[in-house]
């Protein structure tokens, strides 16, 4: 038997600006704003709107907030970003198909 390889890419890019100091963690969603990054995929819309519901409804959320991306394979514009850091307590990222 002939042994192979096999070549593995690891599809991170290395960063290019040093890490922020983060956020500190959420210990309870009541009261607090989310927001949601959506990919721009089709159907992931739909469940940002049922998330939504169920983070309002049973979780005491005070506010969603969403951000469309304009196409998977860009990122969301630095500023769309800092505005929503800056309106939010947390911030979802998503993806559907």
């Amino acid at each position: 038997m002939s042994r192979s390889s096999m070549l593995v890419y690891e599809p991170a890019a290395p960063c290019l600006t040093p890490p922020q100091k983060s956020r500190q963690s959420l210990n309870k969603l009541a009261g607090k704003t989310i927001g949601f990054i959506d990919n721009s995929k089709p159907n992931f819309n739909y469940l940002v709107e049922d998330l939504s519901q169920l983070l309002i409804e049973k979780h005491g959320v005070k506010a969603v907030i969403k951000q469309r991306k304009r196409s998977a394979s860009q990122g969301l514009s630095e500023a769309a970003m800092n505005e929503l850091v800056a309106q939010t307590d947390a911030i979802i990222t998503g993806s559907g198909d």
